[in-house]
């Protein structure tokens, strides 16, 4: 027992460390380069001045911070040597549920993977070491525990990833309505698609808006517009999103009505969202059950009954 404790609590030190120093190190390594941008610009500066060419910053050992010479590449060694147990297919479905999730380029697909690697050895040592002291289990039995706690551990960070998705398509259900109606008022108004998608992108908020800056960001470095949407129906992977996006395009194609193309789904998507509201609605009385009948109940028969069975059993006592 005073082994597993003292192997758990150094994981978790050598985690805490790790992340010092990631903090650190990230810290004085941007020092680091503001101060080589700043000696290249007044050696440009007065290169031009004095109408010469400019000399290449030498970058020698000294320039390198201590943390980027040392920890740094140990890191990268600990997590290479890390996620070459981690199968593959692991790292597709992670980088396919961070594109989800809209976590691109914020969460790495390595650091995703470092993260269900530790999860799975923090569950199944926790739970190795909840049964260890226990003498009616066999050694066959906690090694059992331990693996159902290693599945555990391997389970846990996509559900919080599922979660994640689930919020953020529920944010995106919301708001696809009223963002419609807008740009059904917008090109109607003579805008044009893109225009319209400007305007409405300043004045709202939320992960449908930071979907359409990511299509003009998109159109701006010269994607077409049938290909920017497909990508941006492939970061969502809703229906409502798939529909709009293949109207858009067909409208596009046969070069009907982008006005009337946008008033149809706007009305239908808006009647969708209704549905789904109903649908929510209806689930309410059969997810109520169960706190009804665990919380609710026991404490109306304790207020009900109570004084009824303590009067009855004075009653026999007379």
């Amino acid at each position: 027992m005073i082994m597993l404790t003292a192997l758990l609590g150094a994981l978790f030190g050598f985690m805490a460390v790790c992340i010092i120093f990631q903090r650190i190190q990230h810290k004085h390594g941007e020092r680091a380069h503001v101060s080589r941008r700043l000696q290249k610009f007044k050696d440009e500066t007065a290169a031009q001045n004095k109408k010469v060419a400019p000399r290449r910053v030498a970058l020698t050992l000294a320039d390198i911070p201590f943390l980027d010479r040392t920890f740094k590449p140990l890191g990268r060694a600990i997590q290479k040597k890390l996620l070459s147990f981690a199968p593959s297919d692991i790292s597709t479905m992670l980088e396919n549920k961070i594109l989800l999730a809209g976590k691109t380029g914020v969460w790495s697909v390595n650091r995703c993977v470092m993260v269900w690697i530790g999860s799975i050895v923090v569950v199944a040592l926790f739970a190795f070491m909840m049964v260890f002291d226990d003498p009616d289990l066999f050694l066959i039995q906690k090694v059992l525990v331990a693996f159902i706690g290693a599945v555990v551990g391997a389970i846990l960070p996509f559900v919080v990833l599922n979660h994640i998705i689930d919020k953020r398509h529920r944010m995106i259900r919301r708001q696809m309505p009223e963002f419609l109606d807008l740009l059904c008022v917008s090109v109607q108004a003579g805008l044009s698609f893109e225009g319209s998608v400007a305007k409405i992108t300043e004045r709202m908020k939320g992960p449908l808006i930071d979907e359409f800056k990511q299509m003009q960001r998109d159109g701006a470095m010269g994607i077409p517009r049938r290909m920017s949407l497909q990508q941006m129906a492939k970061r969502c992977d809703m229906e409502e999103i798939y529909l709009f996006t293949a109207s858009v395009i067909q409208s596009e194609r046969l070069g009907t009505s982008l006005a009337k193309t946008l008033t149809v789904q706007a009305a239908n998507i808006r009647d969708r969202h209704r549905q789904h509201v109903k649908a929510q609605a209806l689930k309410a009385p059969v997810k109520i059950v169960f706190p009804l009948v665990l919380f609710i109940l026991p404490a109306l028969f304790v207020i009900l009954l109570l004084p009824m069975i303590y009067t009855t059993l004075q009653n026999f006592n007379l």
